[in-house]
């Protein structure tokens, strides 16, 4: 069985922060909203997006955590 290629735009496999994540998201919907790529093309784009959009959602729900943590701890919810 062949393996699939797909393009690995995260060539270090560091994990982007959630602003490189927006950024990408964004620039990732600039290139899918021309109408100049190949599909195949078009499909890789989308399924980066869609992992780097997965990333954020991990991240905000780590973020999250931290926080009720924080407030669980005794603190008023203020910043």
């Amino acid at each position: 069985m062949a393996e699939k290629k797909t393009e690995n735009t995260n060539p270090t496999n560091k994990e982007r922060s959630l602003e490189e994540n927006f950024a990408f998201l964004e620039e990732t919907l600039q290139k899918l909203e021309s109408n100049d790529i190949p599909l195949e093309t078009a499909f890789g784009l989308y399924e980066e997006g869609m992992r780097a959009l997965k990333e954020c959602n991990e991240q905000i729900d780590r973020v999250e955590k931290k926080v009720l943590l924080l407030q669980s701890d005794g603190s008023t919810g203020e910043f």
